[in-house]
């Protein structure tokens, strides 16, 4: 889904666990003496921050783990202090609060996503051509509504199988007032993403996904079917790209005889 950018491998979750090795620290001290030594460097402190990053194992709840999300998120709003359109910070502060929101309760998993949401917008102002921006967007749109479909569906004692329309007036109506504009932002959001890269797959496959649950919306079984079979033809457009993609991606690994 939404990867953080980091220039250097993460710890694993054991070793987030763990106190930190000599190594580890002797380079944590020459990056934070790099950062002190000239402060107004924005890429020694992106750097830092970026380090700190790296270390960052989201969902492992370890004080020391926690610290550098913490460290990080706070030497990336120096380097905005500095260079507000930065998009390595804007970027990675909406992918560490996006991961955050994964580990919180819904009411706060809800207040992290739209703090990610904000900074992929920031993001696309500073870079109105960034894909990954637009298409974040959608997803986000997506973790929010998706679970309030499922769970208006559950008590309706409805099977994620069952087709639609949502039959309960009451139930659509409270879901369309909530989520019915949020839902539409966030197929314009990935649409444009593919109106950037129209070969953005991953794009095609959320757009299947918000316009197939969309149509639980809708009045009518018609209406329905014929979403139904837009959101089919994202889930095939999606299929062929991804076949098209394999198609011009020279084979490796294998022994070429030359050609006689």
């Amino acid at each position: 889904m939404i990867r953080p950018r980091a220039n250097h491998p993460r710890r694993t979750r054991t070793q987030a666990l763990q106190p930190p090795t000599d190594v580890e620290r002797r380079s944590k001290e020459r990056r934070e003496g790099a950062a002190a030594l000239d402060p107004t460097n924005p890429n020694a402190r992106l750097y830092l921050a970026t380090s700190y990053m790296s270390q960052w194992i989201p969902g492992a709840e370890s004080p020391e783990n926690l610290a550098f999300a913490s460290m990080a998120k706070e030497e990336f709003l120096k380097v905005l202090e500095k260079d507000p359109a930065n998009t390595t910070a804007l970027a990675s502060l909406a992918s560490i609060a996006y991961n955050q929101a994964g580990s919180l309760a819904p009411d706060k998993k809800a207040e992290k996503l739209d703090e990610a949401a904000g900074w992929y917008k920031k993001l696309i102002e500073a870079d109105p051509k960034n894909k990954e921006a637009y298409y974040s967007l959608g997803v986000i749109v997506w973790a929010k509504w998706y679970p309030a479909l499922m769970t208006a569906r559950a008590e309706l004692r409805m099977k994620p199988e069952d087709p639609g329309p949502i039959k309960d007036k009451k139930v659509k109506e409270e879901l369309k007032a909530k989520y019915s504009a949020m839902v539409d932002d966030g197929i314009a959001n990935l649409q444009k993403a593919l109106d950037i890269d129209k070969e953005y797959d991953d794009a095609m496959a959320y757009m299947n996904l918000l316009i197939r649950e969309r149509a639980d919306l809708l009045d009518n079984a018609d209406d329905y079917k014929k979403q139904i079979e837009i959101a089919d033809a994202w889930v095939q457009k999606n299929l062929d790209t991804k076949k098209a993609k394999a198609a011009r991606t020279p084979a490796t690994g294998g022994i070429v005889q030359d050609a006689k």
